[in-house]
């Protein structure tokens, strides 16, 4: 599920973030969009929108995610209206879908002196026009276009695009120089070090402004080969290092950069990650220690040369240091410090447990150990222990991922124990505290809600309100008018100018580059960015995260709706419910199309080879026809198999799902062994922990898109939100 949410009163309004345009949105969609309209709900009228300032108010902006037939003849009404902000934008937005047509005449008839009237674009919009006029094959006049673009607007992002597609050398040393956070730069920078990889300065910058771009792994393997690198230098490779995961190369670049204490800490784990030199780890952590004795670093300095030590008793002495130093790593010391201690002094780890959940009773370690007893209590049907070991994990630890599971199993002790009441208000609280988790839906489950269950979740078929992009919490106003144009090259290229501060971004710049991420079809990247900014942890951004986290839009963008129209397609022909595809897709491939998982599962629904070539016979088509990274062919066959599966259990949506993850013949065996009478007891009771998870994250998934997209439930958790119930106390 969710890792370390904080707790949040979330207010989800009906119908918010809706489409906002005409009636007829649909009507000129070719069949499969007839049938979207079943399932998914245009909104009608711009009342429907949020006034909370996180959606923009425009006609144009709800029009973006339809395709170009669908919206030409609804933007060209706007544009002839009387002169107003979405009338500008409408001209825009019909004449760039005009050059992506090649009708370059047509576009230039709307650009002609709408640079005057729109001036948040007037440098992209003499850009379109020098597009518009290559396709008229008018060279002369896209040049002069792009060379006024130069002299008007020399300091505007924009520039860099007529910089680069002028591409004479004077031109691309402007934009090293002045604008070397552009990608476009860095497409400059790339091609000359093929032609010459022996340029430290230039590689310098790929390393400052493009970390996280694909190949840079490359550049910084040059780059670390030149001899006058400065320690600074040393710790910007170390660092990009250490963002893509080569744990081994950082901690040599971090050997070199200046001695602070998270470089140092840095040298010595990824020393220790790599496994070839854990002498010299365990040195560096000890340096570490001794320099900078009251660091954050050298808490967990000490608790790692506590799992490096020769034997469990040589750790302690470390852990005693911790526990004595460091308070916000004491609960991981002191878990440590009794399951050491179990091994030979049963006394001693029970005073040692008692010290966790007494003085360190908000940490993880306390939770997890609370919840081990309480699980224990349940085992042995001792439903009133199990119920008041779990209750302070929902109390003290709101943020742990145990936190909803608790909750919720105190709703289901509290029922065994013929506590009605207690169990309704047990659920009634999961919800409104821990409205994004998976139990939150099946507290809504055991309430009678309409939100279906195991057993018929999939024939499910609920409206759903598609959401309009929102307005990005960053970035200036020309980046934030191109993002909801949908003009997602352009808006990249300006973002990225703009957005330099990309190791420590802020929580709004996060949040905006995870938005942006998903507009170029990034998903994975961006739904990560988005979800860990609820691991701040400085209070003004913890402060900052949280205000974020009570908007609607924040939740959507973390489970965003890609493919909308191919999921319809392909969930009604198989009679699935679309919500239960979407939900199974995040978790497989985060809707990452061409996606390979270690064992070739490819795409989309993540289907093995093999598994597609059994398919294909089974649904009359060529196998040497599909393609696994075409999403409309991995939806073809995913689904069919999703369908599959559930054909083989009675529509048991649990163990289809369980069986998607491990297979049927894991699932046959679990069915001989496992209660099958209570599935929440099931669930906690299958063998393999990733499986286990896997199910709990899918429907999740299904919950959180049904939670924010249906406006009957999302009235339901409002409610729910804002009565404030209390857990029950045994």
């Amino acid at each position: 599920m969710l890792k370390k949410l904080q707790k949040k009163q979330i207010s989800i309004i009906a119908g918010a973030a809706l489409f906002a345009f005409l009636t007829g949105a649909m009507v000129s969609a070719p069949e499969i969009g007839k049938s979207l309209g079943k399932w998914l709900k245009l909104s009608q009228n711009q009342a429907e929108q949020k006034s909370d300032g996180s959606v923009a108010q425009s006609a144009v902006f709800g029009l973006i995610e339809q395709s170009l037939p669908e919206r030409a003849a609804k933007l060209a009404a706007i544009a002839i209206l009387e002169r107003s902000p979405d009338r500008n934008r409408a001209r825009y937005l019909l004449a760039s879908d005009y050059i992506e047509r090649t009708q370059g005449q047509k576009a230039l008839v709307l650009l002609q002196g709408l640079e005057k009237d729109y001036p948040i674009l007037a440098p992209y919009i003499l850009l379109k026009q020098a597009q518009a006029e290559d396709l008229l094959g008018e060279d002369g006049k896209a040049s002069d276009l792009r060379q006024k673009v130069l002299k008007l607007y020399p300091k505007e992002p924009a520039a860099v695009k007529a910089l680069y597609l002028i591409a004479q050398p004077k031109q691309e040393e402007t934009a090293i120089a002045q604008f070397p956070s552009n990608p476009l730069t860095w497409e400059i920078i790339r091609k000359r070090l093929q032609e010459n990889p022996n340029q430290p300065q230039l590689q310098l910058i790929l390393a400052k402004y493009a970390y996280d771009q694909p190949g840079i792994v490359g550049v910084l393997d040059q780059l670390v080969k030149q001899p006058n690198l400065k320690p600074e230098d040393w710790e910007l490779i170390g660092t990009d290092y250490w963002e893509n995961s080569q744990f081994p190369k950082a901690a040599n670049a971090y050997a070199k950069a200046p001695k602070t204490s998270r470089n140092l800490y840095r040298t010595a784990r990824g020393l220790q990650v790599g496994g070839k030199d854990k002498e010299k780890a365990i040195a560096t952590y000890q340096q570490l220690v001794q320099q900078f004795p009251n660091s954050e670093e050298t808490g967990t300095a000490l608790l790692r040369l506590a799992e490096t030590a020769k034997t469990p008793k040589d750790g302690l002495p470390y852990l005693e240091q911790v526990i004595s130093k460091f308070p916000k790593q004491a609960g991981t010391a002191l878990a440590q410090k009794a399951k050491i201690q179990t091994l030979k002094d049963q006394k001693s780890a029970s005073a040692t447990w008692q010290l966790l959940i007494g003085k360190y009773g908000n940490s993880d370690e306390a939770a997890e150990y609370r919840w081990k007893i309480a699980q224990d209590k349940a085992q042995a049907k001792d439903y009133v222990g199990a119920w008041q070991w779990a209750e302070p994990i929902v109390t003290n630890n709101p943020n742990s991922i145990l936190a909803p599971r608790a909750g919720f199993w105190v709703g289901k002790w509290a029922a065994s124990l013929g506590k009605q009441q207690e169990s309704k208000t047990a659920y009634e609280y999961v919800i409104s505290q821990f409205p994004y988790s998976y139990y939150a839906w099946r507290a809504a489950t055991m309430l009678g809600l309409n939100v279906g269950n195991f057993d018929n979740v999939r024939v499910m078929n609920p409206e759903v309100i598609a959401s309009q992009r929102p307005v990005p919490p960053a970035g200036s106003e020309t980046f934030k008018e191109l993002y909801l144009l949908g003009q997602d090259r352009d808006a990249w290229l300006q973002w990225q100018t703009e957005f330099q501060n990309k190791i420590q971004p802020t929580v709004a710049e996060q949040f905006t580059e995870g938005l942006m991420r998903q507009a170029r079809g990034d998903n994975l990247i961006g739904i990560d960015k988005i979800s860990k900014l609820e691991d701040r942890e400085i209070p003004a951004e913890l402060a900052q995260y949280q205000t974020l986290s009570k908007q609607i839009t924040y939740w959507q963008a973390r489970y965003p709706f890609p493919y909308l129209r191919e999921i319809e397609k392909w969930s009604i022909d198989r009679k699935l419910n679309p919500l239960l595809v979407t939900a199974l897709m995040r978790q497989e491939s985060r809707f990452e199309p061409k996606i390979k998982s270690v064992a070739e599962a490819t795409g989309l629904m993540q289907l093995l080879p093999s598994t597609a070539k059994w398919i294909a016979p089974q649904i009359k088509v060529d196998f040497k026809t599909i393609n696994l990274e075409n999403p409309n062919d991995n939806m073809m066959l995913g689904t069919w198999y999703l369908g599959h599966t559930h054909d083989q259990y009675n529509n048991n949506s649990l163990l289809a799902i369980a069986s998607y993850n491990a297979g049927p013949g894991n699932v046959s065996k679990w069915l001989q062994t496992l209660t099958t009478k209570d599935p929440d007891e099931f669930v906690e009771e299958i063998p393999f922990d990733e499986t286990k998870n896997y199910v709990r994250q899918v429907f999740g998934n299904y919950w959180n898109y049904l939670r924010l997209y249906n406006p009957e439930i999302s009235g339901i958790v409002t409610k729910y939100s804002t009565t404030h119930p209390k857990l029950p106390s045994q």
